[in-house]
């Protein structure tokens, strides 16, 4: 087990008390998922992808991923866009924020292998363009006061995996730390990650660098740090409906304790608080509607848990969804307390249908 004495990752000036930290998650990772993280130990967030362009024109469907609770930090802003000059307008534009409303870094995305984004030649398609990235990065880092990290994959395909070269370009043009999804954009989220590729951008760069990628248990977690020597690691679909995945994560990495599963009256219990949070975030409409996927990920595993998925799918209102959850927890009540002890975990695996790929492109 790797040794929680381990010296805290640190991002410029922002210190990180455990290497665990939020991935991006388009469509997932919005303010209620980060305060939820946050309190189960994530050690920082980062938004989902903002259109760099809408945030200059300031489109008020853009502006709205900005929003974040004291609670969420640190957090970063996670931007993306293919032009070097909007992209060091965005960045000079969240530094000017004021403080309460300012991220804590800025980072870009290098990484997201969606038609919609690579066809603007942004996202994981920047890693073709050696060149454009690197002036991407070093426009944004002249005109930010805050760090500039970026998220990136191993490259385009399996005969363009250049995560190394990538790296040392990205720390030449001023990044402040990389994270690393352990794929090529050909191979989205299937097939085998390949950490032993974090570990050799790891030994070329003298920034941090970030994990990610098929990190589903704890042991997972202690093991990329271990095997790739990287400074942090990221989670992502591990938290689907389990942000106790970070507290599971830190009290092995800290104290060698393997912590239990959470209990279906935890998960259902914050399934409805997080609907309750989602309501105050975004209103009673778009809160019904966004939280379908987060209660079928919340309830898997759970007895008779494919018929609340679909029955959730038929709600239209926030007191359908709840009368839905709190019938369904007094009905496994009722089975004794089996029912609502440790079930399996309720990851979405990687190709859960109900994964969102990019459900918003503002801008």
């Amino acid at each position: 087990m790797a040794s929680a004495t381990l010296p805290a990752m640190r991002i410029g000036d922002i210190l990180f008390d455990s290497p665990f930290l939020l991935a991006p998650l388009a469509g997932v990772s919005d303010s209620p998922f980060r305060r939820l993280a946050r309190e189960q130990g994530a050690s920082g967030v980062v938004t989902e992808m903002v259109s760099a362009d809408g945030l200059v024109r300031g489109q008020k469907a853009t502006l709205e991923y900005l929003r974040f609770e004291p609670e969420e930090r640190p957090i970063g802003v996670q931007l993306f866009g293919a032009d070097p000059g909007v992209m060091a307008d965005a960045a000079r534009a969240l530094c000017a924020l004021p403080p309460a409303e300012r991220p804590d870094w800025i980072d870009v995305n290098m990484g997201c292998p969606v038609r919609k984004v690579v066809n603007r030649r942004a996202g994981a398609a920047l890693l073709t363009d050696l060149p454009l990235l690197s002036e991407i990065v070093r426009r944004m880092a002249e005109a930010s006061t805050l760090p500039v990290t970026a998220k990136l994959r191993l490259g385009w395909d399996g005969s363009s995996s250049n995560v190394v070269e990538v790296a040392r370009a990205l720390e030449g043009a001023g990044a402040r730390a990389v994270a690393i999804h352990a794929r090529t954009r050909a191979e989205k989220f299937g097939g085998e990650p390949h950490w032993e590729l974090i570990g050799e951008a790891k030994r070329a760069v003298g920034i941090p660098v970030i994990g990610n990628g098929d990190v589903r248990v704890p042991e997972d977690a202690v093991r990329m740090l271990e095997t790739t020597g990287c400074d942090g690691v990221m989670l992502g679909r591990a938290a689907f409906g389990d942000p106790w995945i970070f507290r599971r994560v830190r009290a092995f990495w800290e104290r060698g304790v393997r912590l239990p599963l959470p209990t279906a009256a935890e998960r259902l219990g914050t399934g409805l608080r997080h609907l309750r949070l989602m309501v105050e975030s975004v209103g009673p409409a778009a809160a019904t509607r966004e939280m379908r996927k987060h209660v079928a990920w919340y309830v898997r595993g759970l007895p008779h848990s494919a018929r609340v998925r679909e029955q959730v799918n038929r709600t239209r209102t926030v007191d359908e969804m709840s009368a839905l959850l709190r019938g369904y927890l007094e009905e496994l009540e009722r089975h004794g307390p089996q029912a609502c002890a440790e079930c399996t975990a309720p990851a979405a695996p990687a190709d859960d249908p109900a994964r969102p790929e990019f459900p918003h492109a503002a801008g």
